[in-house]
């Protein structure tokens, strides 16, 4: 999708982007963050405009991508940014910022982290932090000793769906967890350059809902074991990756879990899950643009889900950057830290080794 396209996406969501940023936003309240993103890409522009519009308590100062053209400037500056660069490190070194989003692509996720720690900056990271366990370490390692707010951008836990979900199963609404089921299915598949550099399916795709397994069961998974396939596009198999999968996971608490993956999905943006324990059952369906069910002599029909990530999450993109703002501001813990970025990396390398060696995998296999 083009950018005007992505751009029209965002609107339609948010409503009508505020172009008077820094006027609508109090200079002078002393908890009032000033935030550099680094990455202008969709997910940056994404950022830019739920702070913009969502996040009272913080203004962006700068924002930095090395591949920043006239087009994304002008861009950025109707959206109030003050500022724009192609250095990073103009962020980095700038002492009125104290929060860094890292927006950019993943292999500088880790080691742009541990510059802003070093400078003394709360940082908001992209998933994954990184697909070596040894770089998620060196993060760990410069965290340790500050007081540092971290925070990983697993944003389907902010979702109205899914958090409800999570909340009934930690009330105790359907007793002990048993089953875990979580679908999870793109409607196209990327292109081929981008799988080449994605670090895979399982850490690209499926390391969302690695981390949903997580936050629905309330612990860890000790085992994965894959079936998959290329079912998709012979050229992802070309690549070096898969396009389907079904995922079955071993939990800390006993539970079972099932995730099953597909790269495409005809019908729009399949994103469902469900809970079942010992006194019951939690699910969640799809989000669509309306809930009418139209029933005559043709048929009983409704609307399909929503096609696109953007249209289906990005209230989800605005509470989870508003939560990291609020971690700063009243200096609490973030919803998601170094340590909810790192499990799922584990999930997704050792769901890579299952898939590849046709067998049963175990987490602690992966952090020998």
């Amino acid at each position: 999708m083009v950018c005007d396209d992505i751009i029209l996406n965002i609107k339609s969501v948010f409503g009508h982007a505020k172009r008077t940023h820094w006027e609508n936003k109090s200079k002078g309240d002393q908890k009032m963050i000033k935030v550099g993103i680094i990455g202008a890409g969709r997910i940056g522009r994404v950022h830019i405009t739920s702070i913009t519009t969502r996040v009272p308590d913080a203004v962006i100062k700068t924002v930095a991508d090395p591949f920043l053209n006239d087009e994304t400037a002008a861009w950025a500056k109707s959206m109030g940014v003050e500022h724009t660069t192609k250095d990073y490190k103009e962020i980095i070194n700038d002492p009125e910022i104290s929060a860094v989003l890292i927006c950019s692509s993943t292999d500088t996720h880790s080691p742009i982290s541990v510059e802003a720690i070093k400078a003394g900056k709360h940082v908001f990271c992209e998933k994954p932090i990184d697909h070596d366990i040894a770089k998620i370490k060196e993060v760990i390692d410069a965290l340790e000793g500050t007081n540092l707010k971290y925070q990983v951008g697993f944003n389907r836990r902010f979702d109205h769906n899914f958090e409800s979900l999570q909340q009934a199963v930690a009330a105790g609404k359907v007793g002990k967890p048993e089953i875990i089921k979580i679908t999870s299915r793109d409607p196209e598949p990327p292109s081929i350059d981008y799988v080449k550099v994605s670090g895979g399916m399982f850490l690209d795709m499926t390391i969302h809902d690695f981390d949903m397994v997580r936050y629905l069961a309330g612990c860890d998974a000790t085992e994965v074991y894959v079936q998959s396939a290329n079912l998709v596009d012979p050229a992802i198999g070309e690549a070096g990756d898969v396009d389907t999968a079904v995922i079955t996971l071993q939990m800390e608490n006993g539970a079972i879990a099932v995730i099953d993956n597909c790269r495409r999905a005809s019908y729009g943006y399949d994103q469902r899950a469900e809970v079942f324990g010992s006194e019951g059952m939690a699910a969640i369906s799809n989000d669509s643009q309306s809930s009418t069910v139209i029933s005559n002599a043709e048929g009983v029909t409704g609307e399909k889900p929503m096609f696109f990530f953007l249209e289906r999450y990005m209230d989800a993109y605005g509470k989870e950057v508003a939560a990291f703002i609020d971690a700063i501001v009243n200096d609490k813990e973030t919803p998601l830290n170094v340590y909810d970025g790192l499990k799922p990396v584990l999930m997704g390398l050792a769901a890579k080794k299952s898939s590849e060696e046709h067998r049963p995998v175990k987490i602690s296999e992966i952090m020998e």
